[in-house]
């Protein structure tokens, strides 16, 4: 995950979504719990599918799912109670089973949150199994172009 400035790369498939924070959200601290910005991270990335790839739902009809490996959260700024936030999601890379998207959430003051998840793509058992070769093909000319 970069460390610097927040925001898709340029020739990247990007989505943004604004959200404005409800006060159940918050914590005795008047500020976004940490763990619901992982829950943005997931309205996001189902998001990018829809509008970039194709629904999840699709993946779910194949007994398929993106189980998520692991995620990155690099906090920066807080959010408080009825804030509007904007958060971009991006693929950063595609491989045989598994793909990595990163986000900036971005709010009045600037860069919140900078994260990354990484996902295996499993069965409904659980075993893992590869991207079907089109839908990667189709993801990687969707992906952040190497530097």
């Amino acid at each position: 995950m970069s460390r610097g400035s927040a925001g898709a790369p340029q020739g990247a498939a990007a989505t943004t979504f604004r959200h404005r924070v409800a006060f159940y959200e918050t914590d005795a601290m008047g500020v976004v719990h940490h763990a619901n910005y992982v829950r943005y991270l997931e309205l996001a990335r189902v998001r990018w599918m829809d509008e970039h790839h194709r629904p999840y739902t699709d993946y779910l009809d194949a007994n398929l799912n993106f189980a998520v490996t692991h995620v990155e959260v690099d906090y920066r700024l807080p959010a408080r109670f009825d804030d509007e936030v904007a958060v971009t999601v991006w693929l950063e890379w595609v491989r045989g089973a598994s793909l990595r998207m990163a986000y900036a959430i971005e709010g009045t003051n600037g860069t919140l949150v900078v994260a990354a998840t990484e996902h295996a793509v499993v069965d409904g058992e659980g075993r893992v199994r590869r991207i079907p070769k089109d839908d990667r093909q189709a993801m990687a000319r969707l992906a952040a172009p190497l530097d």
